[in-house]
């Protein structure tokens, strides 16, 4: 195969965005395997911390107003 072939093919590869490929997509369709996947790892006991935090941050917010 000729260099230039192969350094042309490589070249297009990196710098090309695959649309079928959620991953490489950026804004919500990154968000859409990045959220299950966070979430897998995360312990259930970890998932609710988080949970009890964002609840009194809401709750924190809205007392501010008030």
């Amino acid at each position: 195969m000729d260099l230039n072939v192969t350094a042309f093919r490589i070249v297009n590869t990196l710098t090309s965005e695959n649309k079928d490929d959620k991953r490489t997509v950026s804004g919500r369709a990154g968000g859409v395997v990045g959220g299950p996947a966070r979430a897998r790892k995360l312990t259930a006991k970890r998932r609710r911390e988080i949970a009890i935090a964002a609840n009194k941050a809401r709750w924190r917010r809205k007392e501010d107003k008030a």
